[in-house]
């Protein structure tokens, strides 16, 4: 959620700050803010509600000056999206300014002790009591402002990536993380803060990934000790907040400016629906190996025996990658006959689960950072399990939390709604499926051999899938009217199913429900009506002839039917009212080829009624908070 960038050096900070929020507002945001101190020692905060475009025009005649600022965008927990409420916020001396991702849980608690010590609070945020907090302590303890925060953060309970700002040292620059991500990217004589490396990489391509617990002190003060970095001027220090020294690693960023720009496309999410068969290529990179007879996985052949000894997997995450695990599900029981649960994240967590020590759990999740299935693993890790990841940012919390892991190497998904991540995830998890049945030998060699080469050959067909663009783009015009959608598949398309629906909802918000087919019968049937599309996930694999029924059910309703079907097919095309056709493929790489046009049938129907598609309503790309 929300997004951090700061800045500290030579340089204007406004600029640089305000392109960071640009870069930073597919996280999902409600307003904006940012604080600058100048040449003269004002500490200027400047905060709008609504997009950065707003901010950038209540800017226009402020003063924007200085070398030293932190800027913010909010994605609304405690108290309304208002101006008030929007980051930066100020201190009760207007000495300290502060920016936060996460939430205090404690706050209610915080805020009481400062109120009777006389403190007022301007908002309705966890964020300023934790401002409020630490000037406080800074006065109370006759402390220096690091080690104020580092003290208020003993305190806190709760997530938080902040920055902290002095008017009275403005050549000072504090954050601090816990639970929320933050990064460091070190110029020449310059220092850069954000949530993520996107606001970063136009500028160096070294970084610091700050862990939990960490606190970073940076001073431009000229009579301070060359950075350990060898950067040149000013100076980085790392501590924990028992202020615990702690040697900071430098990383080279994996990412390039062209990824961050929609490249001619109107949407940063058509972009990512368009990578797809090369992102695909990419993933499989390395993997799949030249004659496409063999899989390897690092992750796997370094852990061979935690998977092969192991009595149960568990999946656990969230949202779309809560969709990519259930279709792992049933690779992994058909390929591997291991047993496979697939958790809620949020649920998994609180709800006491059994969990031993030969479980192998599996933690899938886009950015790495998700606040519920990074808790999930920490519970499973202190229980003893085996923790694998299946993440595409590189450096994430989650990975470095997991015992192993596979990277998915899609690049950024900038767009909301989760696209190539998830066909990424899928292929990913399906290739751990393949190399756990091998070595098993729970698998022929045979069918491992044609899988292996059928999914080489993806890809191109995606390729293929995505050339029936146009026409997509012309039926889905037809159903902007609907109010509801309903989404059927059975076995590996289910969760299809279920991820075409929810994409329908995320950037329409149109309401819509994936079900198994068979499922129908049992309630959702008296849905159907003239005014209820059905969208039928119906492959020619598996129980074809058995959703074939459930569509002549729909159809004897008079529903309207979408149907994904396989080149060829000469039943579903007679009976329902649009198709689109997926190559042949084996059944268990379906979801590969058939959740395309779905990706595709959601977006054009967003885009028909005008909806901010790279950023619905109330969502955010990456989930950071509970």
């Amino acid at each position: 959620m929300c997004g951090i960038v700061g800045y500290i050096g030579k340089r204007n900070a406004y600029p640089i700050l305000i392109k960071g929020l640009h870069r930073l507002e597919y996280r999902g945001y409600d307003s904006a803010g940012v604080a600058l101190i100048n040449e003269q020692g004002q500490l200027n905060i400047y905060k709008a509600k609504g997009k950065v475009a707003e901010l950038e025009a209540f800017c226009a005649d402020k003063d924007t000056r200085g070398t030293i600022g932190i800027a913010h965008t909010r994605w609304a927990t405690h108290g309304e999206p208002s101006t008030v409420n929007a980051h930066p916020h100020y201190s009760e001396s207007e000495r300290l300014a502060i920016i936060h991702n996460g939430i205090i849980e404690n706050y209610a608690v915080l805020k009481a002790g400062l109120m009777e010590q006389g403190y007022t609070f301007r908002s309705e945020t966890d964020t300023e009591v934790l401002v409020q907090l630490i000037e406080y302590t800074q006065l109370n303890e006759h402390v220096d402002l690091k080690t104020a925060v580092q003290l208020a953060l003993q305190q806190v309970i709760g997530a938080y990536a902040i920055a902290v700002l002095d008017k009275d040292h403005p050549d000072t620059l504090i954050a601090a993380r816990k639970g929320s991500p933050l990064v460091v990217g070190i110029g020449e004589d310059e220092y850069f803060l954000a949530s993520d490396a996107t606001p970063i990489v136009e500028y160096t391509d070294k970084v610091i990934y700050i862990e939990d617990e960490e606190v970073v002190y940076i001073s431009m003060n000229p009579n301070s000790p060359p950075s350990r970095e060898g950067q040149g001027g000013g100076s980085i220090d790392i501590t924990t907040i028992n202020n615990v020294a702690k040697t900071p690693e430098i990383k080279r960023l994996e990412l390039s400016l062209s990824q961050l720009e929609k490249g001619g496309y109107p949407h940063f999410m058509l972009k990512e629906i368009f990578e797809q068969p090369r992102t695909l290529t990419d993933s499989m990179r390395g993997r799949v190996n030249v004659r496409q007879d063999n899989i390897a996985l690092s992750g796997f052949i370094d852990n061979k025996e935690r998977f092969l000894n192991a009595k149960r997997i568990i999946i656990t995450a969230c949202g779309t990658s809560w969709h990519a695990g259930l279709i792992a599900m049933y690779a992994i029981e058909e390929f591997a006959q291991i047993p496979v649960e697939v958790e809620y994240s949020s649920e998994f967590r609180y709800r006491k689960p059994v969990i031993n020590k030969d479980d192998v759990v599996i933690a899938i999740s886009q950015s790495g950072e998700t606040a519920d299935t990074l808790a999930a693993i920490q519970l499973a890790k202190s229980k003893g399990a085996f923790i694998f990841s299946i993440c595409n940012v590189i450096g994430a919390s989650i990975p470095r939390v997991s015992d192993s892991g596979c990277y998915t190497h899609v690049g950024p998904e900038i767009g909301v709604a989760s696209t190539k991540a998830f066909t990424a995830q899928v292929t990913a998890l399906t290739m751990l499926a393949l190399c756990i049945g091998k070595e098993k030998r729970t698998m022929s060699e045979e069918q491992y051999l044609r899988i292996v080469r059928e999914l080489g050959r993806i890809p191109d067909k995606i390729s293929r899938v995505l050339e029936q663009e146009k026409r997509i783009a012309d039926f889905s015009k037809t159903f902007t009217y609907a109010q509801n959608f309903i989404y059927l598949g059975r076995g590996y398309n289910y969760p299809v199913a279920m991820e075409g629906a929810l994409k329908l909802k995320e950037i329409s918000y149109i309401h819509a429900e994936g079900y198994p087919a068979a499922e129908m019968k049992h309630g959702p049937i008296a849905l159907i009506s003239q005014e209820m599309p059905v969208v039928v996930v119906a492959p020619h694999c598996g129980t074809y002839e058995k959703v074939v029924s459930n569509i002549q059910e729909i159809k004897a309703r008079k529903g309207r039917v979408i149907a994904i079907v396989t080149e060829g097919d000469e039943v579903v095309s007679k009976i329902a009212d649009y198709i689109i056709e997926v190559p042949e493929t084996e059944e268990c790489l379906t979801p590969l080829l058939t959740v395309i046009p779905l990706q595709l049938l959601a977006y054009h129907i967003a885009v028909v009624k005008g909806c901010d598609v790279d950023q619905p309503r109330n969502l955010a790309k990456s989930v950071t908070v509970e």
